[in-house]
């Protein structure tokens, strides 16, 4: 599962790639882009490590992903989704972001402390209404067990999917998709105009590698995780990949459109519209139940 999470996150990469190039009029990178720039950061000499706490953080980083990717239920794959559940998820989820301070950290540079503070901040932003999203959805459903909220989405066909049944929640957890990967406008722990690229700063070679394959993860696991909850799953891998590059591709596409907000802009809309939205789409479910 992390296997083929990490193959389609590098063609996620490859397409948000494009659409960026093609709404900046540019042609963009040749299909195999992702592929070469690992393999360059990777055989590059690192020459500079602080530790083994500078170490360990981009191994939870990825780490963190990885283990995520055994509790999402994909076409012909479980995994661990019947026992760990979306609870487990949501802290997995947390600690890419915890193992990249605690690796930054460690390099006592200011310009990469500026960043992870950022990046800390923007994690408490749209954590609220993702976890009304996600309690909203468990209420529902009945369950916190991804594979049986997939089942009760394809008992009925489209009519029944998360996006039909709850659309304000829906729409919460589509606001949300650009803040969680970190992306425009919501990169304020990048920065690169401002703070010297911020968590990335003292990442060379290997570390820089890592937080590549991260990234590619990442794409993946949003993808996966808001089509589990609002797209009935797939019913086969045609379906499911269809689905999970659409849900990148549409906030992407409309948030490299807007420029990079400061770090309380970002606070002030994701408290304000999507935990609004989330508030009135978790009171109609609670009613409906």
């Amino acid at each position: 599962m992390p296997l083929v999470a990490f193959t389609v996150g590098l063609a996620m990469v490859l397409m948000l790639r494009k659409i960026a190039a093609r709404l900046q009029r540019r042609i963009g990178p040749p299909f195999l882009q992702p592929v070469y720039d690992i393999v360059k950061l990777y055989s590059k000499d690192t020459q500079i490590s602080h530790g083994m706490i500078h170490e360990m953080g981009i191994i939870m980083a990825v780490g963190g992903y990885i283990a995520a990717e055994t509790l999402l239920p994909v076409p012909g794959m479980d995994g661990l989704a019947d026992k760990g559940g979306i609870v487990t998820l949501t802290y997995l989820l947390m600690i890419p972001q915890l193992g990249l301070a605690l690796g930054v950290g460690q390099c006592a540079n200011p310009n990469g402390s500026i960043g992870i503070s950022r990046a800390l901040t923007a994690m408490l932003a749209y954590d609220i209404p993702f976890i009304l999203v996600v309690f909203g959805m468990s209420w529902s459903y009945g369950t916190t067990n991804l594979a049986e909220m997939i089942a009760i989405q394809q008992q009925a066909g489209m009519q029944s999917w998360g996006i039909i049944q709850m659309p304000l929640l829906a729409l919460a957890g589509l606001m949300v998709l650009p803040a969680m990967l970190g992306k425009q406008p919501f990169e304020i722990y990048v920065a690169p105009a401002e703070i010297a690229t911020g968590p990335m700063v003292e990442m060379g070679g290997k570390f820089m590698g890592g937080l590549f394959v991260m990234q590619c993860f990442q794409l993946y696991t949003v993808g996966v995780l808001y089509t589990t909850l609002f797209l009935g799953g797939g019913e086969n891998w045609l379906s499911f990949l269809f689905k999970i590059f659409v849900v990148v591709a549409i906030p992407m596409s409309i948030a490299f459109m807007f420029p990079r907000y400061r770090t309380e802009d970002m606070l002030r809309l994701m408290w304000k519209w999507p935990v609004l939205v989330g508030l009135l789409g978790l009171a109609v479910v609670m009613i409906q139940v």
